[in-house]
């Protein structure tokens, strides 16, 4: 796992999933579908393995959203350092700003073409 997806939205896992196979590197990405289901991945894996290098996170997810996720990840010893890149369709300036005061790397907005999927997709890849 070299990329943590954190996505309630299937189809917004599927665009970049097939942008991830457009670019050549499907299997660099795998996905959770809530900041719950993330935490349970990532702590799952023992001390000994690998953490992602790149962690992806929606903001608006049921059962733990995006902020409360990126405030446990920047808690946690072992994920702390892991840059997060907060991946939302929200434009609210204080929300942007919040993530950040909380260790967020950046905050990109979901694209609305298959050209800036793409873009994105290629961002995502230079954390490798």
């Amino acid at each position: 796992m070299k990329i943590l997806m954190v996505d309630d939205d299937a189809d917004d896992r599927d665009i970049i999933r097939f942008s991830m196979e457009s670019i050549n590197a499907p299997d660099t990405i795998c996905f959770a579908e809530d900041g719950e289901q993330a935490l349970t991945i990532l702590q799952e894996n023992d001390a000994l393995s690998p953490v992602p290098l790149l962690i992806i996170l929606d903001l608006n997810m049921p059962r733990m959203n995006g902020t409360e996720t990126l405030r446990s990840l920047k808690q946690d010893d072992r994920l702390k350092n892991i840059p997060v890149i907060i991946y939302s369709t929200s434009i609210n300036p204080f929300e942007k700003e919040k993530c950040m005061e909380l260790g967020a790397h950046s905050f990109i907005t979901k694209p609305i073409s298959y050209q800036e999927s793409l873009d994105i997709a290629h961002t995502f890849l230079r954390f490798l």
